[in-house]
């Protein structure tokens, strides 16, 4: 697989009228993750728009609380939502309203409850999954690792392209926040040899020394790497601010990946990778996707390729294509066999 196209944040300028509104409250994930990326949306609107205060909240979600199970066996992604949601209805005892709420895009439901919407897509960072190694390993890449090694992830989306493509290592689950993954690694009484984690997690984090090297071989998570910005539905002075801080490639790009695991109804537990392109000065969009069975054994992939001249229009109508593409393929059996590796999947402690 080539190398993903960075793509080249957003540079659009404020717009001549400024909005009447003097304070945004932010809210987000309590993890310092989820909070470094709601410093980087305050910091892009305070940059354009001085005059506006914003402030953010940090919640703790299910998700969050929940750290011993793999997520595709009790709720998928509305564990990340739902709880911040509510606030962006009205304020909640001592919780004030929510302006917007920040996310990790790969988290988001691509069916949103009817009262919000997809804001902006925010900054993209490099979407490759990462592989990072115990603490003074030898090992750079998982080819290096002997057989039988024992790789935490805790996608099924990552384990089924690797059991694929490494056959000869071993793929456990694996929960809990960057921090405390990567101290499991790095204790000795640990057997696991590596991690895979999303590079653009630890780059925030200022981990980025961290990455031994990069899984050019699997297709990444939809919207891995890019910000999702939900609001309530029709606040159209939050969206034009947020229409300034937009990166432009990423939302194409995530526009048709969102596109394509909404048709194929996916969520944390189909094995939907994807890679995108966008190239700006040809407005030419190329989005490649594979669906893989749990154990590796089965796989499907195709590619589309078009002009986009109406962007939600094009990229979601790509998504469909690319849908399409795979199903004529055979996707629709792999996808149909992955509710009862849900209904069957054991809880697994690390």
């Amino acid at each position: 697989m080539p190398h993903p196209t960075m793509p080249i944040h957003s540079t659009t300028s404020s717009s001549s009228a400024q909005p009447d509104i003097s304070h945004i409250q932010i809210g987000g994930r309590k993890s310092k993750l989820a909070v470094v990326q709601s410093e980087l949306v305050k910091k892009a609107i305070q940059d354009l728009y001085p005059e506006i205060d914003c402030s953010i909240l940090a919640l703790s979600t299910l998700g969050d609380k929940v750290q011993t199970q793999p997520l595709y066996s009790f709720g998928g992604k509305s564990l990340w939502t739902k709880e911040l949601e509510i606030l962006l209805m009205d304020r909640v005892d001592e919780f004030p309203q929510l302006d917007l709420i920040v996310h990790s895009l790969k988290d988001m439901p691509t069916h949103l409850p009817e009262e919000f919407e997809l804001g902006c897509i925010f900054q993209r960072e490099d979407p490759r999954d990462a592989i990072v190694m115990k603490s003074g390993s030898p090992y750079v890449h998982l080819r290096d690792l002997p057989a039988g090694s024992i790789v935490g992830t805790s996608s099924i989306r990552r384990s089924s392209q690797l059991i694929k493509n490494y056959p000869h290592l071993k793929f456990e689950s694996v929960r809990g926040n960057i921090q405390t993954r990567l101290r499991k690694l790095d204790d000795p009484e640990n057997e696991y040899c590596c991690l895979i984690l999303a590079s653009a997690g630890l780059i925030r984090l200022g981990l980025g020394e961290r990455i031994t090297s990069c899984l050019d071989d699997v297709y990444y998570a939809v919207g891995q790497g890019a910000l999702g910005i939900e609001i309530k539905k029709d606040n159209h002075q939050i969206k034009e601010i947020l229409k300034q801080i937009e990166d432009p490639i990423a939302t194409v790009c995530c526009l048709a990946e969102r596109s394509l695991m909404r048709y194929l109804e996916g969520g944390c537990s189909v094995p939907l990778g994807v890679h995108s392109e966008y190239n700006e000065h040809t407005s030419i969009l190329t989005v490649k996707g594979i669906i893989v069975s749990p154990d590796g054994t089965k796989s499907i992939e195709a590619q589309v390729c078009d002009k986009i001249v109406n962007r939600e229009q094009d990229c979601e109508r790509l998504g469909i294509e690319l849908g399409d593409k795979l199903k004529a393929q055979g996707a629709q059996e792999i996808l149909d066999s992955i509710d009862m590796t849900r209904i069957n999947a054991k809880p697994t402690e690390v």
